[in-house]
């Protein structure tokens, strides 16, 4: 999504989105920042920088204009300006079942960005229980999904569960695992509590699926 539009949703959607400072202290004052800007290493003699999250329809010299309002970017040389890419996926969905397959295709397995998952980690994680369901396949096992309460088993579930109509591709969070059980659960608590509940079931099911 492009930034400017992250921006007009409000003065704070910037700072729980690309510019959330959370776990980050201020070296000069020991107080976390209201925001921050996250910039990336872009080669080896660290003299570029990407800034993270930044993807935007801006002019170029609105661009300019607006990054140079970032303290410590003043007079940051530009070499290239943000852009937006498109991402292809597929509508997962109609066309995808819970191991990954084609649905009206036995063996084929599809797995990363393509699927509807977004994410580096989700994307990895997706490519692997493909490589396990394609052996197991080969080995005439049957195809058995993480259960829904773990990280992985819940973004299974979306990408294949969601409606149709309104599929967008999706990072892993909290509220794609299962909920807990109703009662008063302080967030930080409840959170330990779907982490420890996703740990004891993904290793109850990789205890089923003889990976050697």
């Amino acid at each position: 999504m492009p930034i400017e539009e992250l921006g007009v949703r409000g003065k704070d959607a910037l700072r729980f989105g690309p510019m959330k400072p959370v776990g980050l202290i201020d070296p000069s004052t020991g107080k976390r920042p209201w925001a921050v800007v996250q910039l990336r290493l872009e080669n080896k003699e660290a003299t570029m920088y990407s800034l993270v999250g930044f993807q935007t329809r801006m002019r170029w010299g609105e661009q300019r204009r607006v990054f140079r309002v970032i303290p410590g970017l003043e007079k940051a040389e530009f070499c290239r300006y943000g852009s937006m890419h498109r991402n292809t996926f597929l509508n997962s969905p109609t066309l995808v079942d819970q191991s990954l397959q084609w649905k009206t295709r036995s063996g084929l397995f599809f797995a990363g960005q393509i699927t509807g998952v977004e994410g580096y980690v989700e994307s990895a994680a997706t490519g692997l229980l493909a490589g396990i369901n394609a052996v197991s396949l080969l080995r005439g096992k049957p195809l058995e999904p993480p259960p829904r309460d773990t990280a992985l088993g819940s973004l299974v579930r979306y990408i294949t569960e969601a409606h149709p109509e309104h599929f967008q591709p999706m990072n892993i969070n909290f509220g794609l695992l299962n909920a807990l059980p109703a009662k008063k659960i302080k967030k930080k608590e409840r959170n330990s509590l779907l982490v420890n509940q996703a740990l004891q079931s993904l290793n109850d099911w990789i205890a089923t699926q003889n990976l050697d």
